[in-house]
């Protein structure tokens, strides 16, 4: 493919603790071209960065498209994020600390790029394209090793004064429960997340309660998977589903209160344990906001599944740049190359 007249071409990237994923597209967001590949937990950010920038001009070069012909770059990056300096101020899983992703990649490719929280990333992708199109207030809650969300109000993400924010797998939740991975104790994570929930599972299996389970995964956490789970729920280990509608509700009870503060229209469950058990997820969720929120907002209740899977975050992204441009009014407000 050569590069369109007009030459606009937008990157979405999803940068993840175990992959990298990246995706060309158009000026009406239709993919052109997508990449992938692993990442390495704790290289160091300057061989992070020249791994990025590699797979980004192998993307180009798979389009035949020209770095000149970038309007920008959108980045969604795991951990705490300057969204205004570009700076990702923390990514554990990948051994980084204060890096200026923005910088480094703009002086790279001569384009602006914009840096997000990888979670915000995918509920503006959800929001714009996915299942809460339209809504005034999107609330996105991602279940997984963690517990990620994020927050759209009026075509914005919401965000702190230096950071992204909405960290809602670390509300607290039990006091002085189990030590969480942020440093303190009784969040939601250490109660709801897909790690916490398989490690009561893998106790389960132990003990003889989960025959199914034991058998295909024994009690490795590292394979006690979700689709594992959804496998050993259909094969009739009850234990395993009934920790996890505990888990489910849990994550219900939580969101009630988020309701209660920000009253969103719509409130979109991904990831990975959402998409292996839709249905279950879905209703113990929704039955707990049911019964938790204020009256008056049960009505406006609205909970949907993520629609666009892994292509959410690199969509949120490149629409992200786009929108940053429009916030900042003009291109070259966002980059100079002076």
């Amino acid at each position: 493919m050569t590069a369109v007249a007009d030459g606009k071409y937008w990157v979405g990237f999803d940068l993840g603790g175990t992959k990298m994923y990246a995706v060309l597209f158009d000026a009406q967001f239709r993919p052109v071209a997508r990449r992938r590949k692993k990442t390495r937990g704790n290289e160091g950010a300057e061989a992070g960065v020249e791994r990025i920038s590699h797979l980004l001009q192998k993307l180009l070069d798979d389009a035949q498209v020209r770095r000149e012909h970038l309007e920008a770059i959108g980045v969604g990056a795991p951990g705490p994020v300057d969204m205004e300096e570009g700076v990702i101020h923390e990514a554990p899983n990948l051994g980084w600390k204060d890096v200026p992703l923005r910088e480094l990649l703009e002086k790279e490719f001569g384009c602006p790029v914009a840096i997000c929280n990888d979670v915000d990333a995918g509920v503006y992708g959800e929001c714009r394209f996915g299942a809460a199109r339209g809504a005034r207030t999107a609330l996105g809650v991602f279940p997984g090793t963690g517990i990620g969300g994020g927050l759209i109000y009026e075509g914005q993400i919401f965000r702190g004064r230096n950071s992204s924010c909405l960290e809602i797998g670390h509300l607290p939740v039990v006091p002085n429960g189990a030590p969480c991975g942020c440093g303190r104790r009784g969040c939601l994570e250490t109660v709801a997340s897909r790690l916490a929930l398989s490690a009561e599972i893998a106790k389960a299996a132990y003990r003889g309660q989960a025959p199914h389970l034991l058998r295909v995964a024994g009690t490795d956490l590292a394979n006690i998977r979700s689709g594992v789970l959804a496998e050993a729920i259909e094969a009739g280990d009850r234990v395993v589903e009934g920790i996890l509608r505990d888990g489910a509700r849990a994550l219900g009870t939580a969101l009630a209160g988020v309701v209660n503060l920000l009253l969103p229209d719509t409130i979109v469950l991904g990831g990975g344990l959402v998409e292996a058990l839709p249905e279950l997820f879905l209703s113990e969720v929704t039955g707990e906001l049911q019964r938790r929120v204020m009256p008056a907002f049960v009505a406006a209740l609205n909970v949907k599944l993520a629609e666009l899977g892994d292509d959410a975050g690199v969509l949120g992204a490149a629409a992200w740049a786009r929108q940053s441009l429009t916030n900042r009014g003009s291109r070259t407000a966002v980059f100079s190359t002076t």
